[in-house]
């Protein structure tokens, strides 16, 4: 079994992603697609009713990490590989991210 966030937009639940054997797997929750009036999480990402697969983190969720400083005293504090930027995902996207996407941990 796999990693996995929970991705909202605007704290409206959007979506999951997933890693799992060896790739990255979003998905659009079914009451955020069933729903209009909200928009694409990201243009790379445009609202289907599909699993976007990628054996990389998704360049738009990879943009939610931090750089430079910021990442290495992230990674030091939660004892996070720097190459792990799954784990950095959803250890750190839950809050203060540019724009209106955060990732949050399932448990």
């Amino acid at each position: 079994m796999g990693k996995k966030g929970l991705v909202y937009y605007n704290d409206v639940l959007a979506g999951t992603i997933e890693y799992r054997e060896n790739e990255y797997v979003f998905t659009y929750d079914n009451s955020y697609f069933s729903n209009q009036s909200m928009p694409s999480i990201a243009l790379s990402l445009p609202k289907k009713k599909i699993e976007y697969r990628s054996g990389v983190l998704f360049p738009f969720f990879f943009g939610l990490l931090a750089e430079g400083n910021e990442k290495t005293l992230q990674c030091s504090l939660l004892k996070i590989d720097q190459n792990d930027h799954f784990t950095r995902l959803l250890k750190t996207a839950g809050t203060a991210t540019i724009g209106a996407v955060t990732v949050r941990e399932s448990v």
